[in-house]
């Protein structure tokens, strides 16, 4: 594999570092800028607005700029949002950072496999996608708990100015690797966006996408303080759960992608969300228990994500049925509905902590889940009928 290729992974690690690692720092956050932890918490929602539009939107509107000097402008502007974070003298201006990276977010997952294809032989196209997307399960495995353990013992500052580091090495990565030369794809009538944007069948996907993620992030948003108020753990331990639920997740990516090729995106989707929601149930009474806590969340883990690979198949090969023009188009805004899931389930989790308290919020999540197993179902019925009028 090209050089380049490892340039665009070290991004996508500073990027899913940055992401996630709020996860880990809202009690820190917190208490060091004396909010409350819905508060704190809606940082995670901030983040994920910020991809929300700038996948579909600033991607559209950067569709005809050199793609090498989209990516090197692309991790300029997150290096600055990260220093901005870390010199932040308050809360709002850390939401204003944190809107700021999640716009750059966006553009990059929507840009990034366009670039890492054009790097290798066609054979060779699906594992330069595979590597590129590495960089977000090393950043949940390693960069999230060392990110938490830096913000715990040095400041939640200290993780930003980490992470900008990290964007320092991606921008040189990728002025000196990445070619110039990069294709360019046709970019999309606003008429084939629009009816990506309006299609009923691919708004049934989005909206199984960002149920199944809002789920998981209505507790998940919230995992640090449950494990350390309720389940009894220090913050020093904290950093070890989410090492161990990274992995969970790493091992969760790789096998929801296998289980998604052997029986299809819909099968596969039907058995995650279903288990997905049986776990989020079977939290709600372990949280409080010290050992159960653990076993739960990193079992969790391996399901919690391991929709991913699933629900972008099914819709690249819905968009290639039904706006065979616009799949990049209809691919980022599955990117954007992962994070709407994400705003939604870090708000809710927010108000449910609000009202009624950290122990309420996996039942909440599971409920959401349980939505998204639901539209799944009636999707594959949907799939059915057309291969039988079809057939």
């Amino acid at each position: 594999m090209p050089l380049a290729l490892w340039a665009l992974t070290i991004s996508a690690f500073a990027i899913g570092t940055t992401e996630f690692v709020i996860v880990g720092l809202v009690p820190t956050i917190a208490d060091q800028l004396s909010i409350s932890l819905p508060s704190a918490g809606l940082l995670v929602s901030i983040y994920a607005l910020g991809v929300a539009v700038g996948a579909p939107v600033l991607t559209a509107l950067t569709g005809k700029l050199p793609r090498k000097q989209l990516l090197v402008g692309l991790m300029a502007l997150f290096t600055a949002g990260n220093l901005l974070a870390w010199l932040s003298p308050n809360y709002e201006t850390l939401v204003v950072a944190r809107l700021l990276t999640g716009l750059t977010h966006g553009v990059f997952f929507s840009i990034g496999s366009t670039i890492a294809t054009s790097l290798v032989p066609k054979e060779k196209a699906a594992s330069a996608i595979a590597i590129m997307f590495g960089g977000l399960t090393v950043a949940l495995v390693t960069g999230v708990p060392l990110g938490t353990y830096i913000g715990q013992h040095f400041g939640w500052r200290e993780t930003f100015l980490a992470v900008s580091v990290i964007g320092v090495i991606a921008l040189i990565s990728s002025t000196i690797l990445v070619p110039k030369d990069i294709p360019m794809r046709a970019v999309a009538s606003l008429k084939d966006q629009l009816k990506v944007m309006t299609h009923p069948r691919l708004l049934i996907i989005y909206a199984i996408t960002a149920l199944g993620y809002g789920g998981v992030f209505t507790a998940f948003t919230f995992l640090a303080p449950m494990m350390q108020d309720l389940a009894g753990y220090s913050p020093a331990a904290v950093s070890w759960i989410l090492l161990g639920y990274g992995v969970s997740v790493a091992i969760g990516n790789i096998w929801g992608g296998k289980l998604a090729d052997r029986h299809g995106a819909v099968p596969a989707l039907k058995f995650i969300f279903a288990s997905l929601a049986v776990l989020l149930l079977v939290f709600q009474f372990t949280a409080s228990s010290h050992v159960g806590s653990l076993v739960t969340v990193l079992i969790m883990g391996v399901f919690a994500f391991g929709n991913v690979p699933g629900l972008q198949v099914y819709v690249v090969q819905k968009a290639e049925e039904y706006t065979p023009n616009a799949v990049d188009v209809a691919s980022g805004l599955n990117i954007a509905a992962f994070n709407i899931g994400i705003v939604l389930g870090s708000i809710i989790g927010g108000q449910t902590v609000q009202s009624f308290g950290l122990e309420q919020t996996p039942w909440i999540g599971a409920v959401i889940v349980a939505g998204a197993l639901l539209l799944i179902n009636f999707s594959g019925r949907l799939d059915t009928r057309r291969e039988i009028a079809i057939g």
